[in-house]
């Protein structure tokens, strides 16, 4: 399958990075019956909310070693004019290493918006996240320092704290709600400090699309899974302020930007309100926040898997691997079962999937429904708590076969791919343009199964490659495909 790479920059819009960036366009005017409301409501938030959006300010230091910072700047081949290169390597590093390592600051600028008017602010996690100072400003320009109550790195949301009371404050509406095409306002503070102001900046846009996903594209296990996308203007310095809709409410918190250049264009994207409403009482106790988990490793279903399923619509997800002693395997969840509900919840895709579970409860028991040789299951299942080290106990699924070549699992190939189960087969060599290129299959990929069937070495892989016949269903370490005939 061929992919061509589109250039851009995913920039979590925090730090100041360019100064020439423009706030965006003017959104265009409405129609002449419409602009009395649209102003006025434009207005009318920023006269209200941005009373409440504050700048963030964050400083943190870090230590560089003396003798790292020491180098000769003497082209290839060249001599130094110093003479002995050796010689002074080892008189300037003695010298160096007696020497205490140097302190540099790193400084971040983002925005916040009270919620509370005993001073505690919303704003995002990767804002204030190892900050060793915080300075909170307020749009009448009184500075505060500040201080993290709570934080939390999937959600990418934090709680601060400042000491001060009868604070103006905003309201979290219902993101869910949120219709595209809506009218909303960006409210930050972009580039506050350059321009030495600290009242926040006002744009106007509307709402692009919903549930929008980032997938992989930050680490950190942020999980940017399901955002709302705007065109309002959203540049560095608006991480953390508020997406508001007309009536004053917050629908999001600005948190990122699509972009080619670092600044506005056109493509930013916020953290739903109904996110923070779900988390944000245990950020203000600095309790951890709970994730729910399954246990499993899925895919999205396309028009053949859903064929080879049995299924008459390309809606739930595919089960590709299952973790050993999690709350799946616990429960009797299998591979190849297709889920389609949790509890009363009908599951599309892998999104839905992972936003469900999410936000279910740690230990709570719970009904998933599946496909499973075609027929409907219900199991009940106790929700585990997501660990810290999930990205080391799944894998990624995706798909595998024809017009590929294979090799044993040898204790070296186990060694080199870090593999615990030795069982399969290791596709060393994939063919361009291939069946196998085709359904996704990569040099690497461990086979497991072939149409449901075992394979533990290369003697099941002869076998039942030469007993396939028509599509084949595959199975990897990375998930599911269907490899065609190529006929």
């Amino acid at each position: 399958m061929k992919r061509k790479i589109a250039f851009f920059a995913l920039v979590l819009v925090m730090r100041l990075s360019v100064f020439s960036s423009a706030q965006g366009q003017v959104p265009p005017a409405p129609s002449q019956g419409e602009q009395p409301s649209l102003e006025n409501g434009v207005i009318e938030v920023a006269r209200t909310v941005g009373k409440a959006v504050v700048s963030i300010s964050t400083e943190h230091t870090d230590k560089a070693p003396a003798g790292r910072r020491f180098y000769f700047n003497v082209p290839p081949g060249a001599q130094s004019p110093f003479g002995d290169d050796e010689f002074l390597r080892r008189f300037f590093g003695d010298y160096f290493r007696n020497m205490p390592d140097q302190e540099y600051k790193q400084v971040g600028l983002g925005s916040g918006v009270i919620i509370d008017p005993e001073g505690y602010i919303l704003t995002n996690e990767h804002v204030v996240d190892g900050a060793d100072k915080i300075t909170v400003t307020l749009p009448d320009g009184r500075e505060f320092k500040g201080e993290i109550k709570g934080q939390d790195s999937r959600s990418d949301l934090a709680v601060v704290k400042v000491n001060a009371r009868n604070l103006p404050v905003a309201a979290l509406g219902d993101s869910d709600s949120a219709k595209i095409g809506q009218w909303v306002v960006a409210i930050g503070n972009p580039f506050g400090f350059a321009l030495q102001n600290p009242e926040p900046t006002v744009t106007a846009g509307v709402i692009s699309a919903l549930h929008r996903s980032l997938g992989k594209a930050m680490p950190n296990d942020r999980d940017y899974g399901d955002l709302i996308q705007t065109d309002a203007a959203i540049n560095p310095g608006n991480s953390g302020g508020p997406l508001v809709n007309l009536k004053g409410e917050i629908v999001g918190i600005n948190v990122a930007i699509f972009s080619t250049s670092g600044g506005y264009q056109g493509i930013g994207f916020a953290i739903p309100s109904n996110t923070a409403k779900r988390i944000i009482a245990r950020l203000i106790e600095g309790k951890k926040i709970l994730y729910g988990w399954l246990g499993v490793t899925v895919q999205d279903l396309n028009d053949d898997l859903a064929k080879q399923f049995g299924l008459t619509e390309k809606k739930g997800a595919l089960v590709a691997g299952v973790v050993k002693n999690g709350p799946a395997q616990k429960a009797g969840i299998k591979d190849a079962d297709v889920i389609v509900r949790l509890a009363n919840q009908p599951i599309a895709s892998v999104r839905e999937l992972l936003n469900a579970v999410g936000k279910t409860d740690v230990g709570k028991k719970t009904t998933v429904t599946v496909i499973r040789n075609k027929k409907e299951v219900s199991i009940s299942v106790e929700i585990g708590e997501r660990p810290q080290n999930i990205e080391k106990m799944t894998s990624a699924p995706e798909g595998v076969w024809r017009g590929l070549r294979v090799q044993e699992i040898t204790p070296d190939v186990a060694r080199h791919f870090n593999l615990e189960d030795a069982s399969g087969v290791v596709i060393s060599e994939v063919a361009s343009g291939s069946p196998a290129d085709d359904a996704g299959l990569m040099s690497g990929d461990i086979i497991r199964q072939i149409n449901n069937q075992p394979v533990a070495n290369l003697g099941d892989y002869a076998r039942l490659t030469s007993e396939a016949r028509g599509d084949v269903l595959i199975k990897t370490n990375r998930g599911f495909c269907v490899v065609k005939t190529g006929e």
